[in-house]
């Protein structure tokens, strides 16, 4: 099992692409009370040091928790959160934010899949789940026009029903906790969890780390990422969580282009889920 969500690393260009994924971001870092660092790599110019940037003070306003004039130090302490805006020089985003995360462990990285807007141009191709892999984190990923379970401008979160795609390979078994930690951390009662695997024959799990909420695992027929993304669609799904253990990964198995299919095109946000090798 994970150990509990305590930081959370939000890289971001500070642009329109990224809105959705920072409400995600500062959302989960309230709930846990924790630190929360929001990673920008320069173009050759700052940002400025100020450390609550101008769209958390907005959004803390919007969702009734702070004033936009309180002093950063004010709203951290009232709220028990940390909050760090790191400037990295000009780099690779990918390499400079995959040495961020060496340099600094955290829990939980939360990035926008947006494709080719803005900076998120660094995530084409299979860039994104590559960053997630290499680091070996719980990522959640925002696909573009995602329903999203976290209300940006209310902050109110909607989880009400999470699939959970699941192969033989990664097992299993080693990630439900995980995941129903991660769900626990939205107070939410009577989530509905809906388990399938595409194929024939589903893999088994033990009798004591079944979820709750989940009463069975249903097949599915056709392409793992189509059937992954039509019940998600046709259930209304609000999270999708997916296991991951570096190339035997269901992601990384699916290869690189149906990999950005799924993170892409998810009508909803996605949770990868590290299993231990």
């Amino acid at each position: 099992m994970q150990p509990p969500i305590r930081s959370i690393v939000h890289p971001t260009d500070f642009s329109e692409a990224s809105i959705d994924a920072f409400a995600h971001a500062l959302k989960i870092a309230l709930l846990v009370r924790g630190r929360l660092d929001i990673v920008h790599v320069t173009a050759g110019h700052d940002h400025g040091g100020d450390a609550m940037p101008p769209r958390m003070r907005h959004a803390l306003s919007l969702w009734g928790l702070a004033k936009e004039t309180e002093s950063p130090a004010s709203v951290g302490e009232r709220l028990n959160i940390k909050v760090t805006k790191v400037e990295l020089l000009p780099q690779s985003p990918k390499l400079g934010i995959l040495g961020y995360l060496h340099r600094n462990p955290s829990d939980l990285l939360v990035v926008a899949t947006h494709g080719r807007e803005g900076f998120m141009r660094w995530l084409r191709g299979s860039v994104a789940e590559s960053v997630a892999l290499r680091s070996g984190m719980l990522t959640l990923f925002l696909p573009p026009d995602a329903r999203n379970f976290v209300n940006e401008a209310t902050g109110e979160v909607h989880l009400k029903r999470v699939l959970v795609p699941i192969d033989h390979e990664p097992a299993p078994g080693a990630v439900l906790g995980t995941i129903m930690g991660f769900i626990a951390l939205f107070e939410k009662r009577g989530v509905e969890l809906r388990s399938i695997h595409v194929g024939t024959k589903p893999p088994s799990l033990p009798k004591d780390v079944r979820l709750d909420g989940m009463t069975k695992i249903e097949l599915r027929k056709g392409h793992p990422v189509d059937a992954i993304r039509t019940e998600a669609v046709d259930w209304n799904a609000d999270l999708i969580v997916m296991p991951t253990a570096g190339h035997r990964g269901l992601l990384d198995a699916l290869g690189g282009s149906t990999s950005e299919r799924v993170l892409r095109h998810a009508p909803c946000p996605v949770l990868t889920v590290p299993v231990p090798a």
